[in-house]
């Protein structure tokens, strides 16, 4: 078995130990390892019971004070608890599966097929995910696990059925609290579709309908949930402890890679700015390479104004406004529910504070399913995954990785471009990359120059080790414009759609 890991392994191995041998008092008080425990305590007592089963393989991973122990017995455990608990995303795509199949929406005869029907594809997309299999499979997260959660509660919104929806979210929630970024949704689409009687028929707020029963039964079952998860703390008096774990504001604007988002372009603007002011004699006492020498530090900006949590706050805020608003106006839209998903997901991704890389997948993933029912998503779709899954490089770094995270998008994009383009009977076009334009075939095909660049080019001239994280900064600028293209693209389809009866042909 191979025994490289990253340094998730190593965070999840310490969780695994604190829970296992500390008493519950000390788990979001405990500092030996630098990797702290900072999830939610649902997540704590996944590692508890996961850690019963570790014993069996080696109990020394199980030691608080063994830091960076990588026995192949803990390897093989952490690999294999992976693979086991993807069995619930394997049920939510499902469960998603099965609602399109029984769905009303008919748009070709190829809703029929066996291979080439939206079922069949939306498996592919979801299981085959090359972001998915990168970081959780070689890189190592839980990361299929938590996104089953969100596509069964995805799938229960769909069936109507919105208690058992609010359920699986909140479990989700307490597990991750990054799932916050799509909770306005919920909120939003659950109290008017489910808390207002007769919502549905009607885009005005009839507010003589408004069920107190159901709006406690929803609050009660989200209270349950979230007192499950922190009544013990509560009861510890700890909860102050525990929320400063859950959000470090401490840890900077961007994560040690940046995530191809706005602060992405924020930073460079910044950047060129310290460079031609070092040029026009400006700023001369300015490092210029403070942000491509060495490892990542926390980076102030010269140039441009500092960036705080309560800007970042803002910004996300009025960015998923809209999507909202748009959303209530138009209740019992389950289709409609996913898109502002999309949205919510994208925009804290966008504007959000220390964002990880890897949250590009909780916009992925739910886009998935609407990729397969229209077309434009379709479009949309193989654009944002190719360039979100791209951005995931920076985390394998090896030459062992490099054939093998190639392979994996070269395949799911091949997959996705040739299998939606012929789901929508698309004419092809010699000039341009199936569903997309001729602009957004050459920005696509662009990745291909960036990615020798920085794979052949950097080391040939030895500027890799002088320069560490010049290509992280390329793919994180390089990505992040293609990012903030989709958003703009998608929030203005969402925007413009006009409202029609979901269980209706749709065009």
């Amino acid at each position: 078995m191979c025994r490289a890991h990253s340094t998730d392994f190593e965070v999840h191995r310490n969780w695994l130990a604190i829970t296992h041998s500390l008493p519950i008092s000390e788990w979001y008080q405990e500092a030996t390892s630098e990797w702290t425990l900072d999830y939610p305590p649902l997540f704590a007592w996944f590692e508890f019971i996961l850690s019963y089963f570790a014993k069996y393989f080696d109990a020394e991973m199980l030691q608080v004070k063994n830091l960076n122990y990588a026995s192949s017995g803990t390897i093989l455990f952490q690999r294999l608890s992976v693979i086991v608990t993807d069995f619930v995303f394997a049920y939510g795509t499902r469960e998603l599966c099965s609602y399109l199949s029984s769905s009303g929406i008919r748009k070709s005869s190829k809703w029929g097929s066996r291979w080439g029907s939206p079922a069949a594809i939306l498996q592919i997309l979801l299981l085959g995910n090359a972001g998915l299999l990168l970081v959780d499979h070689i890189h190592f997260q839980y990361n299929g696990f938590l996104l089953g959660l969100l596509l069964i509660s995805v799938a229960r919104v769909l069936q109507g059925k919105c208690l058992m929806a609010s359920f699986w979210f909140a479990v989700l929630l307490n597990l991750k609290h990054i799932f916050i970024y799509v909770a306005p949704a919920y909120f939003v689409y659950l109290l008017r579709s489910y808390c207002f009687l007769g919502a549905q028929s009607s885009s005005l707020v009839q507010w003589r309908s408004f069920s107190p029963a159901r709006f406690a039964k929803l609050g009660l079952v989200v209270a349950y949930v979230f007192l499950v998860s922190f009544g013990p703390f509560i009861v510890l008096n700890q909860l102050p402890q525990v929320f400063s774990r859950l959000f470090p504001f401490k840890r900077g604007l961007c994560h040690a890679y940046w995530a191809p988002n706005i602060w992405a372009l924020y930073n460079i603007a910044d950047k060129m700015a310290i460079i031609a002011g070092r040029q026009l004699g400006i700023t001369s006492n300015v490092s210029a390479a403070v942000m491509t020498g060495g490892l990542v530090q926390e980076y102030n900006h010269v140039f441009l104004p500092e960036i705080t949590p309560r800007t970042t706050f803002l910004c996300t805020l009025l960015s998923v406004l809209p999507a909202l608003v748009k959303l209530w106006c138009c209740p019992g839209n389950p289709y409609h529910f996913v898109r502002c998903i999309v949205l919510c997901a994208c925009g804290s991704f966008m504007f959000g504070w220390h964002v990880h890389e890897k949250a590009i997948l909780l916009i992925i993933i739910p886009l998935s399913f609407m990729a397969v029912i229209w077309k434009k998503e379709a479009q949309m779709y193989v654009f944002l995954a190719t360039v979100g899954h791209y951005s995931l490089f920076p985390l394998l770094f090896t030459a062992f990785e490099l054939p093998i995270k190639v392979l994996l998008l070269v395949l799911h994009s091949s997959y996705a471009f040739f299998n939606l383009a012929s789901l929508f009977d698309m004419k092809k076009c010699s000039l341009c990359l199936p569903l997309l334009s001729g602009l957004e075939s050459v920005y696509i095909l662009g990745l291909v120059p960036l990615f020798v660049f920085e794979n052949v080019i950097l080391p040939l001239l030895g500027l890799n080790t002088r320069l560490p994280f010049l290509p992280l900064m390329l793919t994180s600028v390089y990505c992040a414009v293609g990012v903030l293209y989709f958003w703009l693209k998608y929030y203005w389809h969402f925007l413009t759609t006009s409202e029609v009866n979901h269980k209706r042909k749709a065009h």
